[in-house]
């Protein structure tokens, strides 16, 4: 048996331990590591969650990746059409790690009501558009359906139907700038809403509706096999600028790429700022979770300074009872990081289920409750990294047996 793991044991599982001087501090000790873990998956879990949310946010009303035209130069809008027929749709083949290509165009316009009027980009979209997210985002009514006949059919945001007093069920006219010219008789399109959206996200709701593409064509007097651009979906946000390189690779030579992180250059480098965020707040738990578990393991070794000098007397080397006492600390560390996951996992699932904690300003975050997300491979890093952290931290502090001396020791009170 490992002698210093047998002694540490009886040390801790001893009765004179729970009532000895180093009690409370030993108490403090777990409560600041427990603390510290909490804090640190709940940083994890609301700092990833979030960033998350955003970016799905904005990759559902453009994809990753977007595949248009030269001559378009990153219009919002849809001016030189591209031919439908391309190798990569409907299906990337070529490039692994694609999950979706979608066709789609887009014309800018405004609404005009009897009391009011508001600019819009109208998108236009055809039966295989991807509506997975919008699901979520639908308040009313249902999402449009464009797999038959032309239709009127459109999907507005709340915040565009608040401004112009518009309800589920309603009718309104749209005019669009006609071959790009203003000086020329806008045209003139009739829809109906029949489902109402909201994202949260009031950059993109406020210009955003959503329409049969065969009116953006008709408009532009386009072939049914020209569209505005392709929208690339992936199956991991992570492996965007890799994908985003090839797929421009994979791409004749008259179209070019753009990915949605450089479309929304100041989006994603804020919420990159998120990463900083979080990895400060892990530092900084496990330094004064460090800090107060090596006032622990000092008391402990001044508490037993009597049994050091007997173990030396007895030929016990320096780093033989130096294991001891780590052996114990890890200990220590262990109970408060099995507390801390409880506590903190428990609060994160709650969160998750129930949404209890919402933003002040939801305008600010483009989301109006808290969203978290945390996988296992997150937790288990995280807890061997505070482990192994703290353990090196306490290899300095526990150097102090060296310098007790047998004879001293056995006659310390």
């Amino acid at each position: 048996m490992n002698l210093e793991y047998f002694i540490a044991k009886r040390l801790i599982t001893g009765s004179d331990h729970k009532i000895s001087i180093s009690a409370p501090i030993i108490k403090i000790a777990i409560s600041a590591i427990a603390l510290g873990i909490i804090m640190m998956l709940i940083a994890i879990a609301t700092g990833v969650g979030l960033k998350n949310k955003i970016r799905d946010k904005v990759t559902a009303f453009n994809g990753h990746i977007q595949i248009y035209n030269y001559d378009n130069n990153n219009s919002e809008v849809s001016v030189v059409p591209v031919d439908l027929n391309q190798d990569f749709y409907p299906e990337f083949k070529s490039v692994d790690g694609v999950a979706h290509v979608q066709a789609v165009a887009s014309k800018a316009g405004f609404i005009r009501t009897e009391e009011t009027f508001e600019g819009i980009i109208a998108k236009g979209v055809g039966p295989n558009y991807n509506w997975n997210a919008f699901e979520e985002f639908l308040v009313e009514g249902k999402l449009p359906n464009y797999s038959g006949e032309l239709n009127d059919d459109v999907l507005i945001s709340s915040i565009m139907a608040n401004r112009l007093q518009l309800h589920l069920g309603d009718s309104f006219f749209a005019f669009f700038i006609k071959d790009g010219d203003p000086s020329k008789a806008p045209n003139q399109r009739k829809f109906n809403i029949v489902g109402i959206y909201d994202s949260g996200f009031e950059e993109l709701d406020g210009l955003y509706v959503f329409i049969d593409i065969r009116h953006i064509q008709r408009m532009n007097k386009w072939e049914p096999n020209q569209v505005g651009n392709f929208e690339v979906f992936l199956d991991d946000f992570e492996d965007i600028e890799e994908k985003g390189r090839e797929i421009h690779g994979r791409t004749i030579s008259t179209l070019d790429t753009r990915t949605v992180e450089d479309k929304y250059y100041n989006i994603f480098e804020w919420i990159s700022l998120f990463d900083f965020n979080i990895a400060l707040i892990i530092g900084i738990m496990i330094i004064v979770g460090g800090i107060n578990m090596i006032t622990a393991l000092l008391v402990l070794i001044l508490e037993r300074t009597q049994m050091i000098g007997i173990l030396k007397a007895m030929g016990a080397s320096n780093w033989s009872v130096r294991k001891i006492f780590l052996y114990n600390a890890a200990y220590l560390i262990g109970v408060g990081l099995l507390w801390g996951n409880l506590i903190a996992l428990s609060i994160i699932w709650v969160q998750h289920k129930f949404r209890l904690f919402k933003f002040p300003n939801p305008q600010e975050y483009y989301i109006e409750y808290i969203p978290v997300h945390i996988d296992f491979y997150s937790v288990l890093l995280l807890n061997i990294g505070v482990l192994l952290l703290c353990l090196l931290m306490l290899l300095l502090p526990s150097y102090i047996v060296t310098k007790i001396t047998p004879v001293k020791a056995i006659k310390f009170e």
